[in-house]
């Protein structure tokens, strides 16, 4: 049995730190052995009573062997 594709989603709390993820997982990708086959990042939002209260970015990455 062999892995052929993994999607990731992980939680940041900053745009910067959703940039510094996706290129820290390309560097990974060159010394690990797979490739990155997509990646986004997505900010979400909390809300109530028609105010913000909380912000995050969901990073999704998908990578291939």
């Amino acid at each position: 049995m062999e892995i052929m594709k993994q999607t990731d989603e992980i939680r940041v709390e900053t745009e910067e730190e959703a940039k510094a993820l996706i290129e820290d997982f390309k560097q990974k990708a060159l010394e690990n052995g797979y490739e990155i086959a997509s990646y986004s990042s997505t900010k979400k939002e909390k809300k109530s009573k028609g105010e913000v209260i909380a912000e995050w970015w969901i990073v999704k990455i998908v990578k291939k062997w």
